[in-house]
């Protein structure tokens, strides 16, 4: 914490318009980071230990720190690919969201209705929300399970439905990868052998 605190007064010093340095918006989540200390500290100085409860919200700000990794995103080309893709395929992604939505919906209403004098632990809609996410997306976690024979019967079809789902959009996501690769590819080639041929230029070897 002491090393954020003076990487944050350090920034702000060497800023060189201090009055603008919270118009960047890391510079605000480094500053929301650091806030719930402080105020967790006044807390406690004043109501007790047990005030700093009040702060749940600012102290879950500290993990807008984490933000900070995509500095690193302009330093490599992998990085750049995957952003450009997610970028690029947002159309599809879109798709693949509502699509899991909907099934969700579905799958995990009809699920509540038909384990409905059962103890299995689907005491709501949510729950069978739940389920159905961790079904659909073929994770599977085991912590619910139907046991009606029509719920066992629903929950197969959500299981071979959610392989079909989650591929479908796979094949136009892939094949906008392997075009944006190619891209940066091909670029990265232009700029070495332009740099190759101004260095020859450069050395006589060219005329």
């Amino acid at each position: 914490m002491a090393f954020s605190q003076l990487d944050f007064l350090l920034k702000l010093i060497s800023w060189p318009k201090p009055w603008l340095f919270f118009k960047s918006p890391l510079n605000f989540l480094d500053f929301m980071a650091i806030l719930p200390f402080y105020m967790e500290l006044i807390a406690m100085m004043t109501s007790g230990s047990s005030a700093g409860g009040k702060f749940v919200v600012l102290r879950i700000c500290r993990t807008s720190r984490v933000v900070r990794i995509f500095r690193f995103a302009r330093h490599s080309k992998e990085l750049l690919v995957v952003m450009k893709v997610v970028s690029g395929a947002s159309k599809e992604f879109a798709m693949l969201a509502m699509l899991i939505m909907v099934f969700v919906l579905l799958f995990g209403t009809l699920l509540y209705y038909s384990e409905m004098g059962y103890d299995s632990g689907y005491n709501s809609i949510p729950l069978g929300c739940w389920w159905a996410i961790v079904t659909v997306t073929t994770v599977g976690y085991g912590d619910l399970a139907p046991q009606s024979t029509i719920g066992r019967l629903i929950g197969s079809i959500a299981v071979v439905l959610g392989i079909v789902i989650l591929a479908l959009p796979m094949t136009v996501i892939v094949s906008k990868f392997n075009e944006s690769y190619g891209d940066v590819k091909r670029t990265t080639e232009r700029v070495q052998l332009k740099n190759v041929r101004a260095h020859a230029i450069a050395n006589g070897a060219i005329f």
